[in-house]
């Protein structure tokens, strides 16, 4: 596929991810820092709150991606899969596919780069839930994640991240704490209480 053949497309909705690094995993500052493990292995968690690929909308769809990196992410060879939501039709997934393995321009393409292995890609039911500090997200008897924010200096705000330049967060980024089950072919996550991270994104392009 060309530039000239993908569409102008953007997205805006919740970003959060979780992985086994101790709070705050290194690569969320530089991916040139080394991980707390040999392996990084984690998520990203979107929800798409509107968007659209050409004239196809994204709104209201759920997509995780797997990863399992080197410790210094940089050197690239990452494995990732991708969980794609059942609820959107054809085209919609073909856009999921095409923007989150980098081949429509934007962020993802910056961080397809480093991408060695993509596994299967796989279609489920997601179960979503945002109760403010707390985000959920489960894949009946495969994937299931809890993030919960960090209190702030005043008990009712959460810790926060400003200004740090990152591919695909917001802005602002809030620090948490996550919980997470994964056991898929090729891939395998468990943490308790690790790295977690959520933002606002807006992405365009190609």
């Amino acid at each position: 596929m060309t530039t000239k053949s993908i569409p102008k497309w953007y997205a805006k909705g919740l970003l959060f991810e979780n992985c086994n690094c101790q709070l705050i995993c290194p690569a969320h500052v530089s991916f040139k820092q080394n991980c707390t493990h040999e392996r990084c292995t984690g998520y990203w968690a979107i929800r798409f709150n509107e968007g659209a690929y050409g004239d196809i909308p994204l709104d209201g769809l759920c997509v995780v991606i797997l990863y399992d990196t080197p410790q210094r992410m940089y050197e690239g060879g990452w494995t990732e899969a991708l969980f794609l939501d059942e609820s959107a039709d054809a085209c919609q997934k073909e856009a999921l596919d095409t923007i989150l393995k980098g081949g429509a321009g934007g962020p993802w393409q910056i961080l397809a780069r480093f991408v060695g292995t993509w596994l299967e890609t796989r279609t489920v039911a997601f179960n979503f839930k945002d109760e403010g500090r707390i985000k959920s997200l489960t894949v009946n008897g495969l994937f299931e994640t809890r993030i919960e924010a960090l209190r702030g200096s005043n008990p009712n705000d959460q810790a926060t991240l400003e200004n740090l330049y990152n591919t695909i967060h917001g802005p602002t980024h809030t620090l948490a704490r996550g919980f997470s089950r994964c056991i898929d072919q090729g891939y395998s996550l468990s943490t308790e209480g690790t790295h977690a991270i959520y933002s606002n994104f807006s992405w365009n392009g190609p």
